[in-house]
């Protein structure tokens, strides 16, 4: 029972480590032998899918692609950041995928699994949280009694914002054409959905930024039944994804 329960705690990893003994000690160590030898897996953030590549260059040849949402094993992270792709800095992480190792761009793999499609604030904070207990989830009632409104937080443990926007966009299903917008910008900038039916509708895209660094990305969407506001900010070492509907 005890091999069990360590190779649970680190992340179902195989380990050819055995324990003879049952004292703490090796107990505690057996663990974080396991732990420091686990392979690190994130998971592909990218909607159109991750390319698997040969070399650490994005212009070497694809190896594959891997779908949005799969997880991989990183053999080796890349933690300078000598890239920038589409506003997000990062590097070549050796990977594998499919029994195939080659290179892919981190700023498109994230430690947190992709939420599932239909899932719940709050189901996916749960899920969220057996991995990651500095998870948090909150959830306020306000407006008026004609106009009441349901506010949901999630809290994500990274600074990262464009993990914190990949998984606000498969969570609120914000629309596939809104791309992670470039830090470097105007002050304000609004992003219009312009595929909309009704030009009377609010479906837009906001973002804040000071000396060419987000401040606030806020997706806003107005109909005559209800207005929903998505916002994410920065508070310290966490990201905070809000929503706000209020019902008109």
């Amino acid at each position: 029972m005890l091999v069990a329960t360590v190779v649970f705690t680190a992340c179902k990893s195989e380990s050819s480590e055995s324990k003879t003994d049952n004292s703490v000690n090796d107990i505690a160590l057996a663990e974080m032998t396991i732990e420091e030898s686990a392979p690190e897996y994130l998971y592909v953030t990218a909607s159109s899918g991750l390319s698997l590549r040969e070399f650490n260059n994005l212009n070497s040849e694809r190896l594959a692609k891997m779908p949005y949402g799969t997880k991989v094993k990183v053999i080796v992270p890349e933690k300078k950041l000598t890239m920038n792709v589409g506003g997000i800095r990062g590097g070549m992480n050796e990977v594998e995928f499919n029994q195939k190792k080659g290179f892919a761009f981190n700023g498109y793999l994230s430690k947190f699994f992709p939420p599932e499609t239909g899932i719940k604030v709050k189901g996916y904070a749960e899920e969220l949280q057996v991995y990651f207990p500095k998870v948090g989830y909150s959830e306020s009632v306000g407006g008026s009694a004609s106009n009441p409104s349901n506010t949901e937080t999630l809290v994500l443990p990274t600074t990262l914002w464009h993990e914190a926007f990949f998984v606000a966009k498969q969570l609120f299903d914000f629309p596939k054409e809104f791309d992670y917008p470039d830090p470097k910008g105007k002050d304000k900038q609004v992003i219009q959905y312009t595929k909309s039916k009704d030009n009377g509708w609010k479906n837009q895209l906001e973002v804040t930024r000071t000396d060419n660094e987000f401040e606030k990305i806020e997706y806003l969407y107005e109909s005559q039944k209800f207005d929903s506001t998505i916002t994410i900010v920065k508070d310290g070492d966490t990201m905070k994804i809000s929503k706000t509907e209020t019902i008109n």
